[in-house]
């Protein structure tokens, strides 16, 4: 790069001020400097792009790796898998003469629900969350419960 030390820039900016003038050395600060920072900007955005790409490649090698790990593992359970299937269809054809037994079915089982009980929509958590009321109370019980009490 660009070595430019304390002497360099005086020597510069002495420079400027007698070309430009005081007049126009401001503006022409101003701008110089809003086109260093738009320079600079650009020059990250640049580096942050090659840094994505080198990311997506190493990402790109990693998938492949795990894909080729995935069909070995793939492979190696099916090549098992027919070998049991082989296995279970000698020992099949030599036990299915001397076995012939009828098919076990589950036992039913009772649900055990209250089919007289009516059971509304609205579940009880949320009842009892919003002060729904869930038991009827007779008008006596109501009134006892209502009742404003006496203060001593």
């Amino acid at each position: 790069m660009i070595d430019l030390g304390i002497s360099k820039l005086a020597l510069i900016g002495a420079i400027a001020l007698i070309v430009l003038g005081p007049e126009k050395l401001p503006r022409v600060a101003r701008t110089v400097g809003t086109l260093l920072g738009k320079a600079q900007r650009y020059v990250n955005d640049v580096k942050a792009e090659v840094n994505r790409s080198m990311d997506l490649d190493e990402l790109r090698k990693m998938k492949d790796t795990v894909q080729d790990a995935a069909r070995e593992v793939e492979h190696s359970i099916h090549s098992g898998a027919s070998e049991l299937e082989k296995q279970f269809s000698d020992i099949g054809q030599s036990s299915s003469e001397a076995i012939d037994a009828p098919p076990v079915y589950p036992q039913y089982k009772h649900p055990r629900k209250n089919w007289r009980l009516k059971q509304g929509a609205t579940p009880q958590w949320y009842k009892s969350r919003n002060g729904v009321r869930t038991k009827a109370l007779s008008g006596a019980a109501r009134v006892a419960r209502y009742r404003p009490h006496k203060i001593n």
